[in-house]
């Protein structure tokens, strides 16, 4: 589908000026194939710089472990493999568990009620002295039945009456645009649960003692792993913004004065989660939603000497967030909005990414034209994506294709 749209628009301007539909396709076939040849996508990364999670996978005392969150539309366990195998090969990670576990998520809040699945893999390095525990969150159960009632659409009593393109975009739209606004409603509390079971698996329990499936609820956060182990996110899209309200939630739960929770809080304060934001719409959903309860204190919260420097939930909280400008559902973080609308308690700071994820095409002189939905789910494909997450930037250990291919403007206070 990558290039299909495209062929299709530059060959109708091609059949205009030759008047031969057959030329106008392999003229235009083999144009877009040599632009594709020449790769001068852009690459720009704004902040300071970031190593990456290889640090964390060396190091020997503890476990690296990630949380994927998926975006919009419907997903089916296993949608990250891909994505899983091109981070572990960049690694060097090549041993990986025979099996996979599956955790059927579920909470005493919601009885009887599906909350999603977690499916966790392990990759190892050769000498197994690396380690690298990916958990993957699919939550889209959560909203499918919501879907049904635009099921009508998809059907071939009112599918057959678009054109093939413009069924194939409608589809597309019935899939991935009411997710936003059924997160709104009442499947918000539902699918930020799920994130806080996933949490939860995360920080209770090592690969040895899962069983392969389970369907148990997970009851707290075990202090002596998450002493031990380090932790980073994956997000995409409208997973982002579930990633950032799940922490914020769970800073919000941890605020009172359980001593469970006080020996809870007093770990995570000592660590750092970065959150690795593909298509980021942060900006978009941030929306007519209300302001987090502490926000703009991030020097009281985050700086050593603060006054409420002990009542921070993480030491820090770095977003990567990968934007491409013709994915129309992506955005930068502006300045400020860390500031205004974010939890000062996460002590986030900020990496924007600019990025071509799609390939953007000459169409005859008409324009430029690069297809927006390569644009919004490229991101987990691109060798330059999985190298800046896998070893950052601006460090020694930076992937050559970053170094050769990407542009850093670094920033400082």
């Amino acid at each position: 589908m990558k290039k299909n749209s495209l062929v299709m628009l530059a060959s109708l301007a091609s059949v205009l000026i030759s008047g031969c539909s057959s030329l106008g396709k392999g003229i235009t076939e083999a144009i877009l194939e040599k632009q594709e040849a020449v790769d001068t996508r852009v690459c720009e990364v704004w902040g300071p710089e970031f190593s990456g999670i290889k640090p964390n996978v060396v190091e020997s005392q503890g476990k690296m472990k990630v949380l994927m969150v998926h975006g919009v539309g419907d997903h089916k366990p296993g949608y990250a493999t891909q994505f899983f195998e091109k981070l572990a090969k960049e690694l060097d990670l090549t041993v990986t568990s025979r099996v996979h576990k599956d955790i059927q998520l579920n909470s005493p809040a919601y009885p009887d009620e599906p909350l999603g699945n977690l499916r966790i893999k392990r990759y190892l390095s050769k000498d197994k002295s690396q380690e690298l525990i990916l958990y993957e969150l699919t939550w889209s159960d959560i909203t499918a039945k919501e879907k049904e009632v635009l099921a009508y659409d998809n059907s071939g009593e009112h599918s057959f009456r678009r054109a093939e393109i413009n069924d194939l975009m409608k589809r597309f739209s019935n899939d991935t645009g009411p997710d936003p606004i059924i997160y709104l409603g009442e499947s918000r509390a539902k699918i930020l649960t799920s994130f806080a079971q996933s949490f939860c698996w995360m920080t209770s329990t090592n690969w040895q003692e899962l069983p392969t499936t389970s369907n148990a609820v997970c009851k707290t956060p075990k202090v002596s792993i998450i002493d031990k182990d380090q932790y980073a996110f994956f997000s995409h899209s409208l997973g982002s913004r579930i990633t950032i309200d799940g922490m914020q939630r769970i800073a919000f739960t941890l605020g009172n004065d359980d001593p469970q929770y006080v020996r809870i809080k007093n770990s995570l304060r000592n660590k750092t989660m970065p959150i690795y934001m593909m298509s980021n719409q942060l900006p978009m959903l941030q929306l007519g939603r209300k302001l987090p309860e502490v926000r703009g204190q991030e020097d009281r919260y985050c700086r050593v000497g603060g006054d409420r420097y002990a009542q921070r939930m993480l030491t820090k909280t770095p977003i990567i967030a990968f934007s491409d400008p013709n994915d129309l559902l992506s955005y930068a973080i502006p300045q400020g909005f860390v500031e205004k609308y974010l939890d000062s308690r996460l002590c986030i700071d900020v990496t924007n990414i600019n990025i071509n994820v799609a390939f953007v095409y000459d169409v005859f002189g008409l324009g430029k034209l690069a297809n927006p939905m390569d644009a919004h789910i490229g991101y987990e494909m691109d060798d330059r994506v999985v190298a800046l997450i896998a070893k950052g930037i601006g460090n020694k250990e930076t992937a050559k294709i970053v170094n050769e291919r990407c542009r850093w403007i670094e920033t400082i206070n």
